[in-house]
């Protein structure tokens, strides 16, 4: 697509839903910016896409998930945001916890304090009356759209 890319950067992504209707959405505070995601992370060299998730998933919640099903990868060009000369690819799972939940879980978006770097809280957000809008990435956007469509209303 374009000349410049020279490397891919690799995400991982967990679809986590509460019931039929509630999925996990990550609010945080990174690079000097809030954003709200889908839960997971930036793929290791020497790693597989369902190991990173596993990492991810301790490192975030402190709790083991359970891979279900690949949902998406990435099938177009998409720049990555945050790294000049690389392609974005991004891979979202279906996935459940093993065990209860027992991290925290807020019911307002971005509850941590404002302005420091690293900060993270989730919630569950109702996909039939959430707007894709309220995600920041492109690719997130279009799976939450992916998550909508498949939605009895």
């Amino acid at each position: 697509m374009s000349g410049s890319i020279n490397r891919f950067i690799i995400r991982v992504y967990a679809l986590i839903f509460r019931d039929p209707f509630h999925i996990l959405l990550s609010d945080e505070y990174l690079l000097d910016m809030k954003m709200t995601k889908f839960p997971g992370g930036g793929l290791h060299p020497g790693e597989g896409p369902a190991d990173c998730l596993q990492r991810e998933s301790v490192e975030e919640f402190g709790q083991e998930i359970e891979i279900i099903s690949h949902y998406y990868t990435t099938d177009f060009f998409q720049k990555a945001l945050f790294h000049d000369n690389a392609q974005l690819i991004s891979i979202y799972y279906n996935a459940r916890f093993r065990d209860p939940v027992r991290f925290g879980i807020s019911n307002i978006p971005f509850d941590f304090p404002d302005g420091v770097n690293g900060s993270q809280s989730f919630r569950w957000a109702d996909i039939r009356k959430t707007s894709k809008e309220e995600l920041t990435f492109p690719i997130d956007r279009l799976v939450f759209e992916k998550l909508q469509s498949g939605i009895i209303q």
